[in-house]
């Protein structure tokens, strides 16, 4: 864990690495930044000295490591201007992976996500956030472990309303659905559980030392498809569930991340073309897959995200400190990291390359904002900054649930409520107007299933609000846009983020 925090500590706003053995994981992250940037084209170790201004030692040492460990393979020759021809690198997507978690008041929807945050796994089902801690998170652990499993019976997984997620209606001790601590530590590692999804958890291999150490796991993932990603409001059927394929042990001496065994084992199915997703194993191609590295979990606030505990979630006040992080890792077996869903969608678009200051909006069950100044999440000295449904715009307007009135999330609400969505963006722009006078933003983007049932509505009543306020001060008008606002995938990179150096996962 202490490497894993220095990490965080020395992380520079640009690509400058330094020369010095306590720094070597801030060294590693850095590196294997600038790998998952460069895509399958991959990147020559010369290119990252002069990126980083890290020694061409120093990077031959790294991306030594980083490939006993399977992080890093060749990706071919590129030519240079004198000499041979340089040899290319490139990260191994599949090395790795992480799930996601979006813990909404009525849904779930979880995600399993590779290194180069590409989903390869996706579940959806339906949740009542009042039933209970007990049945809520018995639940989320059973998709968890369904999810993962699914690959390895061949993408059969359920979705949606299946009897895996039953638990939440079975109420407290509904066990039913709680995978074992002890077998999902088997899968991916006895020492997980005490393990932060920091860099620490990033590689293992052959002379590692404090920045390279790692989880075996043999768990294949695969995806069960049961959500038409084109059409968000609409959800797909999985294809009928095959009878799941027997797996040998894993080989003697293969190492994690491995992606075929080692010298003298039988080998594994057929090499991966650079960044594809690998194929579903079958009874004749059985293949040791990547450790899990972690679940993200994001959910509504307030909340504190630093010890993943929840305060008053708004409307469901029996949740008021309860160690949501702590419970579910202890379920699991495998490290867990908490954050509101606004947070964790603005940390998503900025790892996809969102640049600058921005807002990210969204309007679902409820109305929050995720705020990403000069590139990084802030979430305030108590993760309470972005409670931007709860500010009051209206002293005599309707009660709120956080027990105030007049607040932005109360009045669109009401307006959604009853089928006005003009107001409803109407009050939106007001609020964002007053973000964007606070805060200097560059950038409003719009998400949340209200906003992506109507995004024409939203964007021109937002729009129109922020253009006339620029129109009064003289000033270009802040540009407005919808995204996806893929929470769950923001939330799988709470646990990847960091091993690439990101502070503010």
């Amino acid at each position: 864990m202490g490497e894993a925090r220095k990490v965080g500590e020395v992380r520079a706003a640009a690509d400058a690495g330094v020369n010095l053995p306590a720094l070597r994981s801030h060294n590693t992250a850095l590196v294997l930044d600038l790998l998952r940037r460069a895509g399958v084209e991959g990147i020559s170790r010369l290119e990252l000295a002069e990126r980083t201004g890290l020694t061409p030692q120093a990077v031959s040492k790294i991306t030594g490591r980083l490939r006993d460990a399977g992080l890093a393979a060749e990706a071919g020759r590129r030519a240079s201007t004198g000499g041979k021809p340089r040899t290319v690198l490139r990260l191994v997507p599949e090395a790795g992976h992480a799930v996601g978690v979006h813990l909404d008041r009525d849904a779930l929807r979880l995600v399993l996500v590779n290194l180069a945050g590409t989903v390869v796994g996706e579940r959806y089902t339906d949740v009542d956030l009042g039933a209970g801690a007990e049945a809520v998170v018995a639940a989320v652990a059973g998709e968890v472990e369904a999810l993962v499993d699914g690959w390895a019976r061949g993408g059969g997984g359920r979705s949606g309303t299946d009897a895996d997620a039953d638990a939440v209606a079975a109420g407290p001790g509904a066990d039913a659905a709680r995978p074992g601590t002890d077998a999902m530590a088997a899968r991916h590692g006895a020492d997980a559980v005490t393990a932060g999804p920091g860099a620490d958890a990033v590689v293992a291999g052959p002379g590692a030392d404090a920045d390279v150490s790692g989880r075996t796991g043999w768990t294949p993932v695969n995806s069960p498809t049961v959500w038409d990603r084109s059409t968000p409001s609409r959800r797909t059927d999985p294809a009928p569930e095959a009878a799941p394929p027997t797996y040998p042990a894993p080989p003697p001496g293969a190492t994690a991340g491995s992606p075929l065994p080692p010298p003298g084992v039988a080998a594994g199915p057929p090499a991966q073309a650079p960044g594809a997703t690998p194929a579903p194993p079958t009874a004749a191609t059985p293949f040791p897959p990547p450790p899990l590295l972690g679940v993200g979990v994001a959910l509504p606030g307030p909340l504190d995200h630093t010890r993943g505990v929840l305060h008053r979630v708004t409307g469901f006040a029996e949740w008021d400190g309860f160690p949501l992080r702590d419970a579910l890792g202890e379920r699991l077996g495998v490290p867990v990291a908490v954050d509101k869903d606004t947070n964790a969608a603005a940390l998503g678009l900025a790892v996809a390359g969102e640049r600058g200051s921005f807002a990210y909006l969204h309007l679902g069950t409820g109305l929050g904002a995720g705020l990403v100044i000069d590139g990084v999440v802030r979430r305030g000295a108590r993760t309470a900054a972005g409670e931007f449904g709860h500010q009051v715009v209206q002293l005599d307007g309707p009660p709120c649930d956080c027990g105030d009135r007049g607040c932005v999330e109360a009045l669109c609400l009401t307006a959604v409520s009853r089928g006005d969505l003009a107001e409803a963006a109407r009050v939106l722009g007001i609020a964002a107007g007053n973000l964007v006078a606070l805060l200097d933003i560059d950038l409003v983007l719009l998400g949340g299933r209200t906003v992506t049932g109507a995004p024409e509505m939203f964007l021109r009543g937002v729009g129109a609000v922020l253009d006339e306020r620029a129109r009064r001060a003289g000033e270009p008008p802040v540009p407005v846009r919808t995204v996806p606002g893929d929470i769950a995938e923001g939330a799988a990179q709470l646990v990847l983020a960091p091993l690439f150096g990101r502070a503010d996962a």
